[in-house]
């Protein structure tokens, strides 16, 4: 007992080896997580914004495209460096700017809606652009999002689910070990922004709740302005 008094370092060679080989762990998973559907539906969701009519740009149209490079650029670095506490944080910054790109063309489609600055057919052609752009841009944030991330998801040590799929409690043997894969958030995002709904998938978190109601507003928004000019509403 006095010698352990003597000497409180004694394991903390014991704890370190611990917090190496779990960093080790992290950092052989980090390069196991299938990144090339996140990273292509940020290239679609940057080209989307770009094709935009110039009337629902706040900055010229080339800045979409300098600011998704900027933030990819330093993402796939630190993928590559395996940081994946810097990965996940430069992926949500990145969701995080697109998202908000999709906001203000968004407010800017409904603007040219009732200031008549775009033909039928631009504002039509605009809404199905933005349409897509919101399905892909939650598919990727639900992605990010739930059980704390696909790291986490694929390292085995997930957080609470935020979402809950219909294999995740399926009595069939085949689906015991199964884990949601890009395509599935995919097909939740595009079910959401059709449905307004989660369908077949439950809503568990709060922060998902919040995703799925702002997927759905602006969803409904963009439906509402084609219905509008549609109708000669506005």
């Amino acid at each position: 007992m006095d010698e352990d008094r003597q000497k409180p370092g004694s394991h903390h060679p014991h704890i370190e080896s611990l917090v190496e080989t779990e960093v080790e762990q992290w950092a052989r998973y980090a390069m196991r997580v299938p990144r090339t559907s996140f990273f292509l539906a940020i290239c679609v969701i940057g080209a989307l914004l770009t094709a935009l009519s110039l009337t629902l740009h706040i900055l010229p149209w080339w800045t979409v495209v300098g600011v998704t490079g900027i933030l990819i650029i330093p993402l796939i670095a630190s993928v590559l460096r395996k940081h994946h506490v810097w990965t996940r944080r430069m992926a949500l910054t990145t969701i995080t700017v697109l998202t908000t790109g999709l906001l203000i063309s968004v407010f800017y489609l409904v603007v040219a809606l009732f200031h008549h600055t775009e033909s039928a057919l631009s504002l039509f052609r605009d809404a199905i652009l933005l349409w897509t752009t919101n399905v892909l841009i939650f598919a990727v944030w639900y992605w990010e999002v739930d059980q704390g991330g696909p790291l986490k998801r694929h390292a085995g040590v997930p957080e609470a689910p935020d979402l809950l799929f219909p294999q995740m409690i399926s009595d069939i043997s085949y689906w015991q070990n199964w884990h949601p894969a890009f395509v599935d958030y995919l097909f939740l995002a595009f079910n959401t922004s059709t449905a307004f709904s989660p369908t077949d998938t439950a809503a568990l978190s709060q922060r998902i709740k919040v995703l799925m109601m702002t997927q759905s507003s602006i969803s409904l928004v963009v439906v509402a302005v084609i219905a509008a000019r549609a109708i000669n509403i506005a």
